[in-house]
């Protein structure tokens, strides 16, 4: 996965009201109310569905580690879905969101001023327009390159012209080298 994605998911797990179930037979029980069928279930984690029975009996306890693995993410990606749209929701019209990276910048600058690419730490709270933006490029599908260009974009705006009062002949802002990315929403 890219590092936008990544800091999206992370973002989403910390808005869980709740955690989802630990144990091995707890997570299949949540999966089959969400899925329905022990077929669909298998058809999910990839494994054959007299699998997913003992699992759910407690017959069999330790899956091997990448099904374990499968299996605590496909709940993750079910649990508490209206708490995660709430908070995306709520990013997007009202509240914004606050990004912090350490990540080399490039830019376009006038003559006369530097434009070499150096690392910067920031952390810099945008908008709710570019909350909206980045997620809706997340839900089209966009790919990594487009979700750090939404993300350039509000760092030109917010940080490097401060809203309109410095620096406004800077065109092109680049998020280049990330090192770590985080997003709060």
């Amino acid at each position: 996965m890219a590092e936008i994605e990544d800091a999206i998911e992370r973002a989403d797990r910390e808005a869980f009201t709740r955690e989802p179930p630990r144990t091995l037979k707890g997570q299949i029980n949540f999966l089959m109310r969400q899925l329905k069928t022990t077929r669909a279930v298998a058809a999910e984690l990839g494994v054959s569905q007299r699998s997913v029975e003992r699992y759910r009996t407690g017959e069999r306890k330790r899956p091997p580690q990448d099904i374990q693995q499968r299996i605590d993410d496909a709940v993750r990606s079910r649990w508490q879905p209206r708490v995660r749209e709430r908070r995306r929701r709520q990013a997007a019209t009202a509240t914004g969101i606050t990004v912090e990276t350490r990540a080399r910048f490039g830019y376009t600058a006038p003559i006369g001023t530097t434009d070499d690419g150096r690392f910067r730490r920031l952390t810099v709270h945008l908008p709710p327009d570019y909350a909206r933006r980045l997620f809706d490029a997340r839900e089209a599908g966009a790919g990594d390159q487009r979700m750090r260009q939404i993300i350039a974009d509000g760092f030109r705006e917010i940080y490097f012209q401060d809203g309109g009062a410095r620096a406004l002949d800077l065109s092109d802002v680049a998020i280049n080298d990330i090192d770590y990315l985080d997003l709060d929403f």
